[in-house]
């Protein structure tokens, strides 16, 4: 009797257990099946396909496919329109957006040329990307494609005379993409209610929270250039987004999708590299996914990634300028899984550590110590 006794709760607790496990993979399940529903206007992704990939057919058709390619990382600000506010704020959030994205490609393309100094002045720039981000509240993408063109920059061969011409294609990529956030804005503002724009006022841990994702940011690409990756910004990148999650759980899921995303995305380019695409195919394949990627973003993440990762690919290798072999290719497709795979890790273990309440007090009396002297 003893022995059954002992033997009922043990059984209970095993029924609970697996009803508790069967609970969070079906919330698991839930999380990653689950399509939202978009909140921006239908016309928006095809706005923003349009402006991002007009330089690249540009380009093409005056047999200069990577200047076209660098001018659309340029337009890519155009993802930073603002649903909200009078059309002064949306262009200025824009303008903003485009000088940070010259400004940090300029600064990538002259740190690359003294290696010693890319990991501090990518630092630097992660942390303005960040703290600009975070103060101004912009939502996704905020700072990320701007993170990305600096990374890239940063690697990616270029002499020292080419500095100021690369530069200006992305400048002249931005200016085109506030040419149409002004048209665009313009239809809004004529056809929809104005939202008005959300204050800027400082918020507590806005300062040692950017320190923070700067420092994991800038600690994946260390570690990707130690272990002497290909491609070390997409670790960067990687985790970047990850990091940018609020909470362990949005992370975890971010993270999840992203590496599912990944592993079909690359699956995905892999298939389209084989084609040997010419210039226009290249121009009119990244048009398509960027139509794909802007329409699924809001709704569902994961979904969104599989096209992201063939479209950096495309942006980053023949934006490059430099020929691609079948052997190249296959190259590039392993070095972009380990790299997120690395930048996947070391943004979920910066989040974990983001939540440390031991970590963030003594952080506190720093960034209270700076405000109080510097205000």
């Amino acid at each position: 009797m003893a022995v059954s006794r002992h033997m009922v709760p043990l059984t209970l607790w095993i029924k609970n257990v697996l009803i508790s496990f069967k609970s969070l993979i079906r919330g698991e399940l839930a999380h990653l099946l689950t399509v939202n529903r978009s909140q921006r206007p239908w016309h928006m992704p095809i706005i923003a396909a349009i402006a991002i990939s007009f330089p690249i057919f540009v380009g093409a058709y005056f047999g200069a496919l990577s200047s076209g390619i660098k001018a659309s990382l340029g337009a890519m600000v155009i993802l930073n329109l603002p649903l909200v506010g009078k059309l002064p704020y949306r262009l200025v959030t824009v303008m903003a957006w485009g000088f940070a994205m010259s400004l940090c490609f300029a600064l990538g393309l002259i740190a690359q040329q003294v290696p010693i100094i890319r990991l501090p002045v990518f630092t630097l720039i992660a942390f303005g990307i960040v703290i600009f981000g975070r103060y101004y509240r912009q939502p996704p993408p905020a700072g990320l494609f701007v993170m990305m063109a600096s990374a890239i920059a940063l690697f990616i061969p270029l002499p020292l005379v080419q500095v100021l011409p690369a530069t200006g294609l992305v400048m002249l990529g931005s200016g085109f993409a506030l040419t149409m956030a002004l048209l665009y804005s313009l239809f809004l503002l004529a056809t929809r209610e104005i939202i008005p724009a959300p204050t800027h006022t400082y918020q507590p841990d806005t300062i040692i929270e950017s320190i923070m994702v700067a420092g994991f940011v800038s600690l994946a690409l260390l570690i990707a250039v130690m272990l002497e990756m290909s491609n070390p910004y997409w670790a960067a990148v990687s985790c970047f987004i990850i990091i940018q999650g609020i909470h362990l759980r949005t992370m975890w899921i971010k993270q999840f999708h992203r590496l599912l995303g990944t592993l079909i995305g690359v699956g995905l380019a892999s298939w389209m590299l084989s084609w040997g695409l010419a210039i226009w195919g290249v121009a009119v394949a990244i048009l398509i996914m960027m139509l794909c990627i802007e329409t699924l973003v809001d709704r569902h993440y994961g979904l969104a990634v599989i096209f992201i990762t063939p479209l950096t690919i495309f942006i980053a290798e023949y934006g490059s300028g430099l020929p691609l072999s079948q052997q190249a290719y296959q190259n590039v497709i392993h070095a972009r899984l380990l790299d997120t795979a690395l930048g996947c890790l070391v943004g979920l273990s910066g989040g974990m550590v983001m939540q440390s309440t031991n970590l963030r007090v003594p952080l506190r009396r720093v960034e209270t110590w700076l405000l109080t002297r510097f205000s």
